[in-house]
Order: C-alpha cells, then sequence, then structure tokens
C-alpha cells in the first residue's frame, strides 16, 4: 500500500514538476531517435544497437532493484535511477553517432542547472523555525528537555536525497522530552555560521544535525572534522544510532 502511494505520488510530480516532467521528455524522445536512426544504421550496426540495449536494460534493472532494497527514502531512489538512465542512454547514442551524445550531454546539463529534485514537504510532528524562534526556545527553559534540530537548505542534493528522513523520525520519536525542529539555512544563511556549520563548497555539511540539551549542544552530525573521513548517506538508522533516540524515548517512558 505504501509502495502503490509513493508510485502515485511520483507519477503527479512527474507531470507537474519540470525536473521529472523534462527528464521523461529527455529519455522519450530516445525512442524517437532510436526509430528514426533505424532507417538510416546498417545491418551490423542495428544489431549492435539492439544488442546493448538489452544489456543495458537488464543492468539498469539490476541497479534499480539493487537501490530499491537499499534507499530508505524515495528521493534517493529516484536521483540514483535517472542517474543511471542517463549513463546507459549516453553510452547508447555513442553507437548511432556522437553528436547525439553530445546534444543528450548538453540537454541533462541544461536541466540540471535548470531545474531541481523537489524536496520532501512534509514536517511529522517536526516544526519550521527561524533562528530567534529556535534560540528562543532553547533558551526559555519551559519546552522540551531535548531539541533534535535538522539544518538544510533547497539547495543541496544531500538534503533533498535524505528530506523525508527526519519527519518521519520525528513521528516516532517526539514527546514531552525530545522536540523535533527544522531551520532552513537557505532562508536564514547567516545561522550558519551561528551554529558552526559550513554550508560552501561540495556541501557536506548538509544537511547537518544539532541535538540540544537544555540550551546545550550535546552531540552533532556530522562531526567537525567530517571532512577527515567520508560522510555515509543519511539514514534513519544512522541518526537514531547516533543520537541514541531509542534511549532518549525508553527514559521518557520510564520517568526518567
Amino acid at each position: 500500500m505504501k509502495e502503490q502511494k509513493n508510485l502515485m505520488e511520483w507519477l503527479n510530480q512527474m507531470v507537474g514538476e519540470p525536473y521529472y516532467f523534462s527528464h521523461f521528455l529527455a529519455f522519450f524522445s530516445y525512442f524517437i531517435v532510436r526509430s528514426s536512426a533505424a532507417n538510416v544504421l546498417s545491418l551490423q550496426t542495428t544489431q549492435l544497437l539492439l544488442h546493448r540495449e538489452i544489456q543495458a536494460i537488464l543492468a539498469f534493472l539490476i541497479l534499480a532493484a539493487y537501490k530499491m532494497v537499499r534507499e530508505e527514502t524515495w528521493e534517493g531512489f529516484i536521483a540514483d535511477t535517472l542517474f543511471f538512465g542517463k549513463i546507459f542512454l549516453i553510452a547508447l547514442t555513442l553507437i548511432m553517432d556522437y553528436h547525439l551524445t553530445l546534444w543528450y550531454i548538453v540537454v541533462f546539463s541544461v536541466i540540471y542547472v535548470l531545474a531541481q529534485q523537489p524536496p520532501f514537504e512534509e514536517l511529522g510532528s517536526s516544526s519550521k523555525l527561524t533562528p530567534l524562534q529556535l534560540e528562543a526556545l532553547l533558551t526559555e527553559g519551559n519546552t522540551s528537555r531535548f531539541w533534535l534540530v535538522e539544518f538544510r537548505a533547497s539547495f543541496s542534493s544531500g538534503c533533498r536525497r535524505a528530506g523525508r528522513c527526519f519527519p518521519e523520525l520525528s513521528i516516532t520519536y517526539s514527546n514531552k522530552n525530545l522536540s523535533f525542529g527544522i531551520v532552513d539555512l537557505g532562508l536564514f544563511p547567516n545561522a550558519a555560521e551561528k551554529f558552526g556549520i559550513s554550508p560552501g563548497g561540495s556541501m557536506g555539511q548538509l544537511p547537518t544535525y544539532i541535538l540540544f540539551e537544555n540550551a546545550t549542544e550535546v552531540s552533532r552530525f556530522p562531526e567537525f572534522n567530517f571532512e577527515a573521513t567520508p560522510t555515509p548517506p543519511i539514514t534513519k538508522q544512522l541518526l537514531v544510532r547516533h543520537f541514541e533516540l531509542d534511549r532518549l524515548l525508553l527514559e521518557y517512558i520510564n520517568g526518567k
């Protein structure tokens, strides 16, 4: 049921969102080009192309199935499958004509520049906060003992891929002792320096998650020395383990 809902959600976005619709048109155009090229290419080239197309489809299906099992978010799965599709399509066009290959590279580059993958919009049990609101909630002392805050930006591909992890965690773990908040650094870039987040360069620090206890930072992910080791992909299991959310939930249930 959940997979069917995700499929319908993606189909609606494919029609209404420029990012998905432009990719659909680009991939669909290959079938038009392919049917036209069949009248021009030699028999040997046509047979080679058909053989490579079968191999590309099988490889694509295997990779898509692998990503479907490994990826936690629908956005991450779609981003990866579109990337694989682009690679295979460009490889197939090399068999027909390198000018066609260059054309598709330009098309996909234009889509990358002009259209972004839509972010996950639902909040779950989390709250969108301004930096001033967050500071007030942390310093007043009459709200939750713990605040887990996600610092994100819509222009970060990492934030878009992991967009639904935080809201879904908030539904499971929110209670009177633990609240979840979201601060958009795209809207409030000055907050990045205040909380020690570097949004520049490769965007390796976005999203950043910080756990506050009574207005004091007790943990964050990624750590300050995140450049020393590669940052693993954001997953719900990773955040639960890093911030010990199961322990915090048990402490609340046991009244500690």
